[in-house]
């Protein structure tokens, strides 16, 4: 998916609301362990009631892998489902990954090829050849770990290196490197007074943007200083939205959460005259 096709999306859908499929078997509601694929059906549920109501699904793969090949067969299902059903959503792989040059070459074309994500979330910490592999698969897009919204973040993220923060430097150095265009970075919301800063850095790509909902991220300033002409955010919640319910009424509750922050920004869009 395209930059220009995700933008026509939030237009169209006065949301930039990511979604993200997090599921942890000891939360979803106790009747669909009865069946054959529970994390897919419950994917699938929350997918067909929300789907008009985000841009993005993400989920999250260790929530995947934890339950092995199954778990695997289930994220591959999600996938194609999402693909077949409802093709002009973009997802997102939130994998985590980076490693060394031709094992990063088989991390992207497993989740941007065989299983066909628009984009992949990478550690930035091993260097642009670590992270080029990704970039190099036209229309997918590589979401860099900048600025993360856990606490553990202030370890190193916001340390000085060489008369400036670390999470700028990756920043700066990004723009760099090969395909750079394709870039998006994680930055958490929890962080809202860093966003004028970071859009001085990266004026026009996207940012993902986790911690609103359970994480206590505020929206609105998240708004207030992250948004561009594009919008420029894709505003992402999973416990708040997905776990609304754990009853058979679980894909209402859901839809009834993501409307919520949907008609929020749609409000915002209008007044920003997005």
């Amino acid at each position: 998916m395209t930059t220009e096709q995700l933008v026509q999306q939030i237009k169209q859908k006065q949301s930039f609301l990511c979604i993200g499929l997090d599921v942890d078997l000891t939360k979803i509601p106790q009747h669909l362990l009865e069946l054959e694929d529970p994390i897919f059906e419950f994917n699938k549920s929350i997918i067909d009631a929300t789907h008009d109501l985000c841009v993005a699904y993400k989920p999250n793969t260790a929530f995947y892998e934890a339950y092995g090949i199954k778990g695997w067969k289930s994220l591959e299902k999600t996938i194609q489902y999402l693909d077949e059903k409802y093709p002009s959503i973009f997802t997102i792989a939130d994998a985590k990954r980076g490693d060394i040059g031709n094992t990063s070459s088989m991390y992207a074309k497993a989740f941007l090829e065989d299983l066909n994500f628009d984009s992949i979330t990478v550690a930035p910490y091993m260097g642009k050849d670590s992270v080029e592999p990704f970039l190099a698969f036209k229309d997918k897009h590589t979401i860099l770990l900048a600025l993360t919204s856990n606490e553990g973040a202030y370890d190193f993220q916001t340390k000085d290196s060489e008369g400036e923060e670390l999470y700028k430097r990756v920043l700066k150095t990004s723009t760099t490197w090969n395909n750079s265009q394709q870039l998006m970075y994680v930055v958490g919301a929890t962080k809202a007074e860093y966003f004028g800063e970071i859009r001085k850095i990266v004026p026009d790509s996207f940012l993902l943007v986790p911690g609103i909902g359970a994480q206590g991220g505020s929206l609105s300033e998240v708004c207030r200083y992250g948004m561009n002409e594009k919008v420029g955010l894709l505003i992402n919640s999973s416990r708040a939205i997905i776990y609304a319910s754990n009853g058979v009424d679980f894909a209402e509750k859901a839809r009834g959460e993501a409307l919520k922050v949907q008609q929020e920004m749609a409000e915002i869009m209008e007044v920003t005259s997005l």
